[in-house]
């Protein structure tokens, strides 16, 4: 099973990668997948993949602090934006798929906007979300 894990890993490795190049396909899914098998393959993977220059750029301060740049938000959600719409003009005939990919692409946008908090310049984060301890203040 180990072997499995870690072959997806180098596989999701690979997609994240070509994704940085590719603006239609998203890296930092295929990096959260690849960290996530390599983690169940070996340590030694998992601790390789958490040094590299990739995961550190694109993923590390959403793990360390659930935050994104508006940069990698803005990526993210305009290549989903484009892909759904792709897949929602495509699919004229089925209503019910239209009004799915649709409640999906709803669910993505909120998420992004009010769930994950955007990382400032100066490396602090900023909070699109109303904090609720300065509510309580």
């Amino acid at each position: 099973m180990k072997f499995l894990f870690m072959i997806l890993g180098f596989l999701f490795l690979g997609l994240g990668s070509i994704g940085i190049v590719l603006p239609m396909l998203p890296s930092t899914p295929f990096f959260i997948a690849a960290a996530f098998c390599f983690a169940k393959s070996s340590e030694k993977l998992h601790r390789w993949f958490l040094s590299t220059k990739l995961y550190k750029k694109h993923l590390d301060s959403f793990v360390r602090d659930r935050t994104m740049t508006i940069k990698t938000k803005a990526s993210i959600l305009t290549s989903v934006t484009i892909l759904l719409s792709i897949c929602f003009l495509l699919l004229k005939q089925v209503p019910v798929a239209r009004f799915i990919i649709f409640t999906v692409w709803v669910c993505h946008v909120f998420y992004f906007i009010f769930r994950i908090r955007t990382a400032a310049p100066g490396g602090g984060t900023e909070n699109l979300e109303p904090d609720k301890e300065k509510e309580k203040d």
